[in-house]
Order: C-alpha cells, then structure tokens, then sequence
C-alpha cells in the first residue's frame, strides 16, 4: 500500500500555497471527499461533512467508492495486459491510496508511462511525495482541471511523459458527473479523443440515477452541490453518448460492478444499486 503523507508534512501543503496554489479547506472538495469514502485521512472537516450529508441519502456511497476504485483497477490491468497499452492519461486522480494506476499497469507492464492531472493542489502535493515510477517506466504529475484541454494537452511536462502519437488509454472514473452539461462534457471528451491516435481508448465510470427514484437523485444531487460546484447524474443513455463513433469493449457500458467482476472480490456480491454508476471502455479507431 502507498504511505500517506502524515499531518506534519502540511507544512509542505502550505509552502504550496503560499506559492499561490490556494487549497481552500472551506469548501468541500471532490478528491478529498471521496478520499474520506475511501477511508482515507487526507481530508478536512469540510469534507467529512459533505461526505457525511451525501451518506445519509445515499447510504451506500463508501461501498460504491470502493467498487469504483476496483474497477478502475480492473480497467488498467485489462488494458495493459489484454489491449496492450503502454500510456495511460488519468484525469481527476484524486489523493493517492492503495493501487493507484501506475501500480497497476506497472506491474503488468513495468515500461508503462502515466500522466496524472487533478485540479486540486492537495493532489499535487501527495503525488509529487508519494507516486514513483518503475525505472523503466515514468510517472508525471500535472495540477489543471478538465474543463481546459488545451491546457492540459500542450502541458510540455504531459508531452515528456505521453508520446500522443502512440496510442493512450484516457482515464475518467468517477470525474465527469461533476461536469455540468452548460461546460459540453460530451465535447470536451471528443476534443481529448481527437488529440489521441487510433488504437487509444476511453475509460468512463459516472454516477447514475437510474437506480433510484427522482426524490432521491434531487437529495443527492442537493447534498453534491451544497456550497457550490456543480454534480450530474446521467442515464444510461446520456452516459452512453461519451462513447458515440467508439467501439466499446464487452460487455459494454455496464454496472460498475458488472464489468469484468473478479467473482472472488467483495465488490462482485454488490447489486448495480448499492453502486449506482455506469462503467465502459472503448476502443478510438
């Protein structure tokens, strides 16, 4: 498991931040929430108390945190083992736990290259102190946020790590729900896909209310968006359209849970319910 950054070592969080990368621990933040789901340490009240009003209208939320870290595991070790990648762009990151993505691929495939970017300077500490490549492989850390590909695909310390001519696995678990539709989620997908050459693929796992009834999504979504920022569940259908003109991996877009489940994981004995998200990969031809 990868050591986490003690409470004494804040002070070089705060040397950050008087380099004017602000963490504003005032306002909840979706990394350090769902490190808190997570049953990480990396977080403040702030987000503690989000997590917590989020819990109590969805009370299976921690499980479903986890079953989405599972598959995002599941997701890398297919594509390096089985689809042959070599280049991974994970966007939304989070804070560092156990079986981060290029532990993943790097122990399928110790030349692996990853490019982490999250748009929380937090992130950007822990990764900076913690993540290290194999030394056949690399590793990089980038603060932007989604919502600016540009930014984030002309970054020249991305383009040290990724080769964008070679085909590159895009990783968005769990990060396009907070993309409001007012921001074209749909679009900037396809503007990072168009960057990528044929041969790269579209990770997506995304919060869903399909499984509960709209009073429920409406108390969700309230207890998401309190304090600001913006939270989206999407349907099936919605979620689908990130994939329009790919091809998609069987056994398609699917349950968290239901895709690739290791029979023996606890995580496979969950119903699409207690999850609540959709999960696909596809292949860029």
């Amino acid at each position: 498991m990868t050591p986490r950054v003690s409470r004494e070592d804040y002070a070089d969080i705060d040397k950050t931040t008087a380099r004017g990368e602000e963490i504003d621990t005032s306002v909840a933040h979706p990394a350090r929430r769902y490190d808190y789901w997570l049953g990480g340490k990396d977080n403040f009240a702030v987000d503690r108390a989000s997590g917590e009003a989020v819990a109590r209208e969805f009370p299976t939320i921690s499980t479903a945190a986890r079953a989405n870290r599972a598959f995002l595991g599941r997701a890398v070790t297919y594509l390096a083992s089985q689809a042959g990648v070599r280049q991974f762009l994970d966007i939304g990151t989070g804070l560092p736990t156990a079986n981060n993505t290029h532990e993943v691929a790097q122990a399928v495939a110790p030349d692996a290259r990853i490019a982490y970017v999250d748009n929380d300077p937090m992130v950007m500490v822990h990764a900076r102190a913690l993540l290290t490549s194999t030394p056949q492989g690399r590793t990089g850390y980038f603060q932007a946020d989604l919502r600016d590909p540009d930014a984030i695909l002309s970054n020249p310390g991305l383009r040290e790590v990724l080769d964008l001519d070679q085909p590159v696995a895009l990783l968005l678990v769990a990060i396009l729900h907070f993309i409001a539709d007012s921001d074209d989620p749909i679009g900037l997908v396809r503007h990072y896909l168009d960057a990528l050459p044929a041969g790269s693929y579209l990770v997506v796992s995304h919060a869903t209310g399909d499984h509960m009834d709209p009073d429920q999504a409406d108390k969700i979504t309230d207890a998401l968006t309190r304090g600001g920022g913006s939270f989206q569940l999407r349907s099936h259908d919605d979620v689908a359209r990130f994939f329009t003109g790919l091809e998609l991996v069987p056994p398609g877009l699917v349950s968290v849970v239901e895709w690739h489940p290791a029979a023996d994981a606890p995580e496979g004995q969950l119903t699409v319910k207690e999850v609540s998200m959709w999960a696909g990969i596809a292949r860029h031809s």
